[in-house]
């Protein structure tokens, strides 16, 4: 029996993954405000409900807290925690350095925009089947990079290396607690000051309060289960793309993988070296459950495998093609591409460079991974030492929206601007201020 099921192109290409359902938006809904209303109280009995938290146990662990975490774990650890910290510093570095300011002539003045960081950051890492102190990272140190000045983790049931990971990575302190509370108590300031912008992977939950709560706080973003396109062509070593699908599939039974090829052949490769490596895999039962629900796409030509991709626009892109880099140029729309049989998506996952934080259902269409970006705004601003040129058409043209004020704004910053109580110019219409 194959392992990945054969799917036409046009059906998977229309299959949109919702990232939350709306029974969990309204659970999620109800315990944001709840804790909005309750404060620590609140965050107390649903953590203790749902299992994240004994009671009296403690919430909160302060910078020193990380810190002595750090000193707790072996040498060997702390010194993978720090290339891998230093390896996201680097990218997050030089992509901060591709950011400048705009200062650029106007007609009367200059005017532009500047990147500036925002106040306060909550990062979320979860803490349940896997423990990721990767996230930890991936959030923290972008953040950082970006010029934030506080950062707080939320992670339940932090491990000794989840800690160590918060205080490399640069946090401020981290909240023993997840799901839905705990994005409630970073965005309202329970523990922590409150916070503008909150990332990182988490379950339905976690996703759920984030949409619940976006537009009062900014998110990275709605992120579902894993997904991952692999596209093959006869080249391709089924070995590694059967390895690279796994990788991806042992993360959650909920879990995309797809297989995309021009030849039916290594479909079938693919699909025997699956049944191999599931049979010495740890985390097999996962990944079966995943592969269950996964698909193989075989199409005609590579042309048709990128134009397929371009309307999935997978979380992770893998390209196991002969001319690799030509066709990787002609793809639009992914969270993360991965060029080449040594271009494993792992890497990314684990610090590299990219930030493995990504859009998923689609999402790539409209947006970008996490990055130093996602901390950053860029507000503009104008400067007008001579406003003559530009003055009459903005009054002119508030009058024909009928916003008289405004042109009388405009037209009192001119040489021969009338008294501010002045009657409207002849050419007004008699068009009263809305």
């Amino acid at each position: 029996m194959s392992r990945l099921q054969p799917v036409d192109a046009n059906e998977i290409a229309s299959t949109r993954r919702s990232p939350v359902d709306g029974a969990t938006l309204a659970g999620a809904a109800a315990i944001v405000e709840d804790v909005r209303d309750r404060g620590d109280r609140a965050v107390r009995e649903h953590s203790e409900r749902l299992g994240d938290l004994s009671p009296g146990e403690r919430i909160v662990y302060d910078r020193d807290d990380l810190l002595a975490a750090v000193a707790g774990v072996s040498s060997s650890d702390r010194r993978l925690l720090e290339r891998v910290a230093a390896r996201i510093d680097r990218f997050a570095r030089h992509q901060r350095s591709g950011l400048s300011d705009l200062d650029v002539s106007v007609d009367g003045g200059r005017a532009g925009h500047r990147w500036t960081p925002v106040e306060h950051v909550g990062a979320y890492a979860p803490g349940g089947r896997y423990p990721l102190p990767s996230s930890v990272l991936m959030t923290v140190i972008p953040a950082r990079v970006a010029g934030v000045p506080t950062v707080w983790v939320a992670s339940p049931r932090p491990t000794p290396i989840t800690l160590a990971a918060a205080a490399i990575g640069g946090a401020d302190g981290l909240l023993a607690i997840g799901g839905a509370q705990a994005v409630a108590a970073m965005a309202v300031g329970v523990y922590s000051p409150p916070c503008d912008v909150i990332v990182g992977p988490g379950n339905r939950w976690v996703t759920a309060a984030k949409k619940h709560l976006f537009g009062e706080i900014g998110i990275d973003g709605l992120a579902g289960p894993s997904e991952i396109v692999v596209v093959a062509d006869r080249d391709a070593d089924p070995g590694l793309v059967a390895a690279d699908l796994l990788a991806q599939a042992e993360h959650d039974p909920d879990a995309l993988p797809i297989l995309v090829t021009n030849d039916p052949e290594l479909a079938a490769a693919v699909d025997r070296a699956l049944e191999r490596q599931l049979a010495s895999l740890p985390t097999a039962a996962v990944a079966s459950a995943a592969l269950d629900g996964g698909s193989v796409v075989v199409v005609d030509t590579i042309n048709e495998a990128v134009e397929l991709c371009n309307r999935i626009a997978p979380e992770h892109l893998a390209l196991h093609v002969a001319e690799r880099r030509a066709v990787a140029e002609r793809f639009t729309s992914y969270g993360s591409l991965f060029i080449g049989d040594s271009g494993a998506e792992v890497f990314a996952d684990y610090g590299v460079g990219p930030n493995h934080v990504l859009p998923t259902g689609g999402g790539a269409r409209f947006q970008s991974g996490l990055s130093v970006m996602t901390f950053l705004r860029a507000p503009t601003w104008l400067e007008l030492n001579d406003p003559v040129a530009t003055a009459s058409d903005a009054a002119r043209l508030a009058r024909l929206e009928g916003l008289e004020a405004h042109a009388r704004a405009a037209e009192a910053r001119t040489q021969d601007a009338a008294a501010p109580d002045c009657q409207p110019s002849p050419d007004a219409g008699g068009a009263a201020s809305a």
